[in-house]
């Protein structure tokens, strides 16, 4: 059962391998991916139950040395994350949409996490740094009410750390045009 999210973010891409290596050898934990992205960084992404996750993540910390940018753990993750994550949600229908922009490939995902469990919304995408100049974006969609909720919620979850959250927008009714950009 998968039912954590771990992620280590690293200025290292050679150190980012060796991470990879490491967190997939100290537990039960599935790889969602490990690569580089903008500008020049490295993340890794795991999933698997919240004891294999840790496991995972403090191995790779234990190496990480002076190649350690950042880490994300979430347990109890909402079911629709890491297919958002993969980028294979199936969505027949765009309703009202919504965008949480942030600077971050961590931030994103906890955005991500917190509105998908605040409102009856579908998680279509999230993009994690690549060709993004290292930041990060989710879309969702919905009904007009609870796109408004998720983003919201999704949007505080991160506004905490200061600078990290670029823009939120919600179109409530979205050009059918526009669905071949988002979908």
């Amino acid at each position: 059962m998968k039912n954590a999210i771990g992620l280590i973010e690293l200025n290292s891409i050679a150190k980012g391998f060796e991470i990879t290596d490491a967190l997939l050898k100290t537990a039960e934990s599935r790889l969602v991916e490990a690569h580089s992205v903008c500008p020049g960084k490295f993340i890794v992404l795991i999933t698997g139950t919240t004891a294999d996750v840790q496991s995972s993540l403090q191995s790779g910390l234990d190496i990480a040395a002076d190649a350690f940018i950042d880490k994300l753990m979430i347990p109890n993750i909402h079911q629709d994350l890491v297919s958002a994550l993969r980028g294979i949600t199936a969505v027949s229908e765009l309703e009202a949409l919504g965008i949480i922009e942030t600077f971050s490939a961590a931030s994103a995902i906890i955005a991500a996490d917190a509105a998908a469990k605040k409102a009856m919304v579908k998680l279509i995408d999230i993009r994690l740094a690549n060709a993004l100049g290292g930041k990060a974006y989710l879309t969702l969609t919905g009904e007009v009410g609870a796109v408004r909720s998720a983003v919201n919620a999704g949007s505080n979850a991160v506004k905490v750390a200061e600078g990290i959250l670029i823009r939120r927008i919600v179109i409530p009714r979205p050009h059918k045009d526009l669905r071949k950009s988002v979908l």
